[in-house]
């Protein structure tokens, strides 16, 4: 993606800003990777103001470390962090997947319709990005729904932090396939106006999406070992 710098651009600083959040969140910048302001204002062809912003909004949002005499780092959690992390979040889904069965509109719940058809043209597609982004806005526009503004600020704070894992976690094809199943499990309980059934279905969703990702983890560290 090349990009043409305008002075005073508020977009060009949005559109650098999502750009390197998508590099982060599809592991093209690899975690522990640093990110060196040059390169990628070389490589986006703007000048390093816009850089130096992003990746500030980046580390706001827990995806980047800024760490004294290493600069800004791509977060890389442990396993531990990783477990607990999910463990938060699907709780916090499950509570925004509650209140939104009981809470959202009948335009909340056809855009969701249209979310859900479009995420599945792409899942036909086998496009995990364009998947990945229309997974986000489902997820957002749920939360969204709940009509919590602290519960929606702690859900992104907390999420941002496991963007990247769970984009990881649909690439493996039956897991991707099972993920899919349970976000049309999601629109029949919110059809339904079942907030006890949207909680479990949320609920398990993101610890499913949590134990792929601990298995892939584990199996990283083995290969390591194993090399060593």
């Amino acid at each position: 993606m090349t990009v043409i710098e305008q002075p005073n651009s508020q977009n060009l600083h949005e559109a650098i800003f999502q750009k390197l959040r998508l590099l982060l969140v599809e592991g093209k910048i690899a975690p522990g990777s640093k990110l060196n302001e040059r390169e990628l204002a070389e490589s986006l062809n703007v000048s390093r103001t816009p850089i130096r912003e992003a990746i500030r909004r980046l580390a706001a949002d827990g995806l980047v470390e800024l760490i004294a005499n290493r600069g800004a780092i791509a977060v890389q959690l442990s396993l531990e962090d990783v477990i607990h992390t999910f463990n938060v979040i699907a709780d916090l889904e499950g509570f925004s997947g509650e209140l939104a069965a009981n809470n959202i509109s009948d335009a909340a719940l056809s855009e969701l319709e249209a979310l859900q058809y479009e995420m599945m043209a792409s899942y036909a597609r086998r496009d995990l990005s364009s998947y990945y982004k229309l997974n986000l806005r489902i997820h957002h526009l749920i939360n969204q729904a709940a009509n919590n503004p602290v519960l929606a600020q702690l859900f992104s704070q907390v999420n941002a932090r496991i963007e990247a894992l769970r984009f990881r976690s649909n690439q493996d094809g039956v897991k991707w396939e099972k993920a899919v199943e349970e976000h049309q499990e999601m629109l029949d309980a919110l059809k339904a106006r079942d907030s006890a059934r949207m909680r479990r279905i949320m609920i398990k969703h993101v610890q499913n999406k949590r134990d792929v990702i601990v298995q892939l983890l584990k199996a990283e560290v083995q290969l390591v070992e194993t090399v060593k």
